[in-house]
């Protein structure tokens, strides 16, 4: 017998021991002979990494369908694995070093450090890979992988090589995101862009062949800038072709302030109009934009900060250039060389305001990217790196989408993945740092450059090119870890050998990822999968999920406060309860909306099942191992198989279809409302009763249908269901395998005549509950029902059911009649009326009172709430989670007025 009580926290930990016990996760485990493969890539989580709520509801997603295709006997493979996360993991052991006093990265050089990355790896690294467990990921545990194990090393020295001899990869010298503090280039994905309240400069330059004067428009142009500091690296000045104002101006110069450079002042598209004063200056090694524009003019890169953001004029050859040196120039450099940016900004924002050149200064609210780990502003910096061919790598990752090899679901994000790749820069994948893969390039004295996957290799190639030994210099550089993940969906399964697991599993089936990663990720896994493996690609679908957000429809962020911890809720509630609540909310296109009362609510639902399996004992439910669905004879039993059928062919389909909160949905409404709520109810006559006939059948259909809802709900619910399967089996027996390794249902029973009777006896009896607490009919209270207009069938069916009738709706006697009775309450289900004469009931003047007070407040409630909907200050200003907050309120207002309309016209009332 079951315990009374459901404890989520001792059940989990017993189901995960009979998982791994049974070796339930293994690659293959529980597959038919010749069954089909199934293999789902986890994406790699960062070994610095703990769950959150976006790993939640990605890890649930991938375990739904998982474990529905391993109960469908399909070859499965879930792979796991970990990423190294360089820049990450580097910080978390430099910041651990320093709290322990002990020698700095520099101080012990990079063997040394790169040995106590490893020694933190084995001791702390990979701790979401238990919380991932604790969640319930069926994952192949046996054969996780990590991007830096030998393995993967050897795929992506394979992978480097190759392309670098196909001339898909090569050095280059372009702008990339810098992060001063970690001194590295970083990807995009690593960048956040932050609102801060800045300036917006005008600053005059004076037009060449004039004397400057600030009092004389015609002897400068005015520029408009947010980055004063990189001045002394201006080489243009910008305006718009349409621009009025500066079209005779065109072709000209202006000279820089204090530098004397000559700035041609070009014209360009790129120069908007309408903001500060329309003509910008350019700085092309230090502004995306204006070097995509320099390279548009032929003009000139002029880098003048250094690696740390300092001015660096000293030495400079790019700014020395073709200037006229004399004392005021040198008294500027030496000024402002070494100053870090933002003090050199307030620095030259003071001389160009003391020698006239500075027209005004507005505030100006504006972007600016940061480190999002350094939380530092980035800076676009000139260096020399390491690219990809990424236009040439795209091509075929493009066409693989267009002719459907691969889809995306939902399909409009295509247009998301279409748009990048279409319009694809030279990747970066070089970083400045010591944790990684080390680039596999050697480098001789006079700078040739040998690419191979070990020295040995490189020193044999530099001696075929030298005609002798030569000495060679590793780069120093690692290669960004989104190359390494790139190769995940073929690395993990041993490429480049030609592994049995590479011929299985390769493609993968289905990829579930964030929207946030189509580029950085799912791209990239296109572009090597189709270059590497015979223009195969890596899946053939990629599953979108959103976000999950707070229960008002913000983003989870730390300035916020609303950060949901996952791990919490599963302490609280029990993972099962998390999963499902993620799972019913998935609905494609729409973001999670997060809130714990609807976990607790699912909670329940997991004790509702638990409930139902304790009835079912404490009813000596029993196992028929010949029980057959065409065989059972009760109408009741026969409808219950039925709905069971018809929600086993509905989940399965929705799964299929990616539709999980449908599929969630289902079996809600089947186990909470059809099952519980009606069946064992229905059923109790009987159970309780052993001279009735139909009891050993109705006690095999009541075990019958709990095993089936056990393994329909395991996906969703795995721990709760595995714990129910094991403990229902015969007495003083074991089940033969764990639920995991069972089979998925396939019911194939429809009774239509049964499902109609039965479920129109449930209408007529939520109808009377409905009726009896809209008028709030006392529940002790038994109410006659007059019943007009019922043909000869409506009545037989009356007459047959009229026992369940006025024990579930609480009614004392049935009637037919021509007229309804006097202060009746009525309510029409298919043509018949169904009156419940409320004079002995209730007190009717009383109800109408408080109906018609509540419908005043409620009706008060609609127009306030709609008065600020309908207020524009109050939409332009309001969060937009606020906004919708409030239009759900109305609703709900709007929903509770129609409601209590409809009881108060019940009433007679107005």
């Amino acid at each position: 017998m079951l315990d009374k009580t459901y404890d989520p926290k001792a059940i989990e930990l017993r189901a995960g021991a009979v998982w791994e016990k049974q070796g339930a996760f293994k690659a293959g485990a529980g597959a038919r002979p010749g069954a089909a493969p199934f293999s789902v890539m986890m994406p790699p989580p960062n070994i610095t990494g703990s769950l959150h709520m976006g790993h939640a509801l990605n890890a649930t997603i991938q375990d739904i369908l998982v474990r529905f295709e391993r109960m469908r006997g399909k070859n499965v493979l879930w792979q796991p694995g970990m990423d190294h996360a360089g820049i990450a993991t580097q910080m978390v052991v430099e910041r651990r070093l320093a709290a322990g006093k002990g020698p700095s990265r520099r101080d012990m050089g990079r063997e040394k450090f790169i040995d106590h990355i490893w020694q933190w790896r084995e001791e702390s690294g990979g701790i979401i890979a238990g919380q991932l467990r604790r969640l319930g990921a069926s994952c192949d545990w046996s054969r996780e992988r990590f991007t830096m194990d030998k393995g993967l090393s050897q795929a992506v020295m394979t992978v480097f090589v190759t392309l670098y001899k196909q001339g898909l990869i090569y050095k280059d010298k372009r702008l990339v995101n810098w992060d001063p503090q970690l001194l590295t280039a970083i990807s995009d994905l690593e960048v956040e862009q932050r609102e801060v309240q800045g300036n917006l400069w005008h600053m005059r330059y004076a037009l060449e062949g004039k004397v400057f004067n600030a009092e004389d428009p015609a002897s400068f142009i005015t520029i408009a800038t947010t980055r004063p500091e990189t001045m002394p690296g201006d080489v243009a000045i910008a305006v718009n072709p349409a621009d009025k104002r500066y079209r005779h101006l065109v072709g000209s110069h202006a000279v820089l302030p204090f530098v004397g450079r000559k700035l041609p002042i070009i014209a360009d598209n790129y120069a908007d109009m309408t903001t500060g004063s329309g003509a910008v200056k350019i700085t092309p090694a230090h502004d995306f934009n204006d070097f995509e524009l320099g390279r548009r003019h032929n003009l000139r890169l002029i880098r003048v900060l250094d690696e740390s953001a300092h001015i660096n004029l000293s030495g400079n050859e790019d700014f020395w250039q073709d200037l006229e040196v004399n004392a005021a120039l040198q008294e500027f450099a030496a000024v402002l060389d070494g100053q870090e940016r933002f003090a050199a900004r307030r620095q030259l924002v003071a001389l160009l305001e003391e020698a006239g050149y500075l027209a005004k200064t507005e505030p100006h609210k504006h972007m600016v990217p940061h480190g999002d780990r350094s939380a530092v502003p980035v800076e676009p910096m000139l260096t020399n790196q390491w690219y990809v061919n990424a236009a040439h790598l795209a091509r075929p990752a493009i066409a693989a989408v267009r002719c459907g090899k691969v889809k995306f679901v939902p399909q409009n994000w295509d247009k998301t993945y279409y748009n990048w790749l279409e319009n694809i820069e030279p990747w970066c994948i070089s970083r400045q740092l010591w944790w990684g893969h080390q680039i596999p390039a050697w480098y001789a004295e006079d700078g040739t450059i040998f690419v191979e996957k070990t020295e040995a290799e490189a020193l044999a190639a530099a001696k075929a090119h030298f005609g002798k030994t030569v000495p060679l210099r590793r780069d120093e550089d690692v290669l960004d870890t989104w190359f390494s993940s790139a190769l995940w969906p073929f690395a993990t399964l041993g490429w480049p050998e030609k592994t049995p697991e590479l011929a299985q599993y390769y493609p993968t089936s289905v990829l579930v990822t964030g929207f946030d990663i189509i580029f950085f990720w799912v791209a990239r896994m296109m572009m090597a999968g189709l270059h590497f493996m015979d223009n195969v690609p890596p899946f053939h679908t990629v599953y979108v999920h959103a976000l999950v957000r707070d229960k008002y429809g913000a983003k989870m962020s730390k300035s916020r406060g609303n950060i949901i911890d996952p791990l919490e809720l599963i302490e609280e509630f029990g993972a099962d309860a998390l999963r499902f609540t993620l799972a019913i909310q998935a609905a494609q296109g729409r973001d999670v909306k997060l809130d714990p009362a609807r976990i607790a609510g699912y909670r329940n639902f997991g004790t509702k099942l638990w409930n139902a399996t304790r009835f079912g004992q404490m009813n000596f439910m029993q196992y028929a191992a010949d029980f057959s669905p065409e065989a059972v004879k009760s109408t009741v039993n026969r409808w219950i198989l039925t709905e069971l059928a018809q929600t086993q062919a509905a989940i399965s389909e929705h799964i299929e279809k990616f539709r999980f909160n449908e599929a969630a949905a289902s079996l809600y409404r089947f186990v909470w409302h059809s099952f519980c709520d009606w069946y064992l109810e229905l059923s109790k006559p009987v159970l309780q009763d052993e001279n009735q006939p139909d009891l050993v059948e109705t006690r095999a259909c009541l075990q019958y249908c709990l095993e089936q809802i056990y393994k329909m709900l395991h996906p969703f619910m795995p721990f709760i269901t595995e714990e129910l399967w094991e403990k229902t089996a015969l007495t003083g027996q074991k089940r033969q395998q764990c639920l995991a390794l069972t089979s998925w249902p396939q019911i194939d029973f429809i009774d239509k005549k049964a499902a109609a009777d039965i479920n129109w006896l449930i209408d007529i009896v939520s109808l009377v509950r409905s009726v009896r607490a809209e008028m709030r009919v006392p529940a002790a209270k038994l109410a006659p029902l007059v019943i007009l207009g019922a043909d000869k069938a409506v009545q037989e069916r009356l007459k047959r059911h009229e026992a369940a009738l006025k024990r579930l709706a609480r009614v004392e006697s049935l009637d037919f009649a021509d007229k309804a009775p006097e202060k009746a309450a009525q309510a029409v289900l298919s043509g018949v009326v169904y009156c419940l004469p409320l004079g002995s009931l209730i007190d009717i003047e009383a109800e109408k009172a408080r109906l018609m007070k509540d419908l005043a407040k409620i009706r008060d409630n609609i127009d306030k709430t709609q008065y600020r909907l309908d207020n524009k200050q109050f939409i332009a200003h309001a969060r937009p989670e606020i906004i919708a907050a409030e239009r759900e309120r109305l609703a709900e207002y709007q929903e509770s007025c129609a409601k209590t309309e409809q009881a108060l016209a019940r009433l007679g009332g107005a």
